[in-house]
């Protein structure tokens, strides 16, 4: 399918967006040197400690020897800081170009969205957050969600995931147990690459949308605008969405759980089961679980959540959310995957 929204990046935001693709790439022979050091200092394991902020200090402290893994550490802290700085610049090259269709899409469409009332607090687990490192979080420029969806997303992270990251969405959409759902609420929307995705997959469903943040939420309307989808998009927490009860027969949502604390992701799966009509379903995924990897890639993961600016990815990644979805209500719930890792259940009529 086309994209009406494609950026035209110019010479200099080309160049730079390539840079930080290559200079990615580029890093993978430091990286499998890295892993040789890793091994050295943890020959075993299976040794290291349960507790993980003990396990990450002994294994920084023994690396700290390694230059080769000091450098890496350089880089990635040099790109987790720059890379939206850098795809804000490239969209800024291009604004003026890019002003009347934005317009467009926004202005002309069956897509709505309703903002949350003035005044309205967002939750404190949200404010002052810069989620993955984004320069002053989601709501700092009025074009970050079309800058992290057409630029960040596309152009960078699309390009290092094989087979493309839309390509994941659209699988996980179709995990659901049923062909034919009617009403489908999306929560975490973001900016509806994920929305696309249920759309494409079950064609005639109304689709409902909420997210937190405004500004990704805007660019989510101009998708679904560009598309000519009637989507229904609120800014509004996806644990308390505001909606009768059993108002859909899907509710459904794609790595937003590791970007809430531990007690929020409760709420959200009993909020599922609430907005849920007796007979529908739940799929929920997110990120690989630690009680599926070893010590070892648990601290992997564990660094490059601290790294990327994911305060809650720990909280998220210890849960086993087969048993949060159960004490939610669900029944023949069942979990699998690595990553995405994919949770689905079913409410009782």
């Amino acid at each position: 399918m086309t994209n009406p929204l494609e950026p035209p990046v110019r010479q200099r935001g080309r160049a730079s967006l390539d840079f930080l693709l290559h200079f990615g790439r580029g890093t993978q022979g430091l990286r499998g040197e890295v892993e040789k050091d890793i091994a050295r200092v943890v020959p075993d394991p299976e040794k290291l400690p349960q507790d993980i902020d003990q396990r990450s200090q002994q294994i920084e402290q023994r690396l700290m020897a390694s230059p080769l893994w000091r450098t890496q550490a350089l880089i990635g802290e040099w790109n987790a800081r720059n890379h939206g700085l850098i795809a804000r610049e490239a969209f800024e090259e291009v604004r003026e170009d890019l002003d009347p269709v934005i317009e467009r899409y926004q202005s002309q469409g069956a897509t709505t969205l309703e903002p949350a009332p003035e005044g309205t607090e967002p939750p404190a687990y949200f404010e002052g957050v810069n989620f993955h490192r984004t320069a002053g979080g989601w709501e700092d420029h009025e074009m970050q969600g079309y800058i992290h969806g057409e630029i960040v997303h596309r152009k960078l992270v699309n390009a290092f995931f094989p087979g493309g990251i839309f390509k994941q969405r659209r699988a996980v959409a179709a995990m659901a147990p049923r062909t034919d759902y009617t009403r489908i609420l999306d929560m975490g929307a973001s900016t509806g690459h994920f929305t696309q995705a249920l759309q494409e997959t079950y064609p005639e469903a109304e689709i409902t949308g909420v997210d937190l943040s405004l500004r990704v939420l805007e660019h989510a309307q101009r998708i679904g605008n560009a598309h000519g989808w009637a989507w229904k998009l609120h800014q509004r927490p996806a644990e308390d969405t505001g909606f009768a009860d059993a108002s859909f027969d899907l509710v459904a949502s794609y790595i937003l759980l590791h970007e809430i604390p531990a007690d929020v992701i409760r709420r959200v799966f009993a909020e599922a089961f609430r907005v849920l009509e007796p007979g529908g379903d739940m799929i929920m995924s997110d990120v690989t679980r630690y009680a599926d990897m070893d010590k070892l890639s648990v601290w992997r993961a564990d660094s490059n959540a601290r790294l990327g600016g994911e305060p809650y990815w720990r909280e998220s990644a210890s849960l086993d959310l087969a048993e949060v979805a159960r004490a939610a209500g669900f029944v023949d719930v069942s979990a699998q995957g690595i990553y995405p890792h994919v949770v689905k259940g079913h409410k009782p009529k």
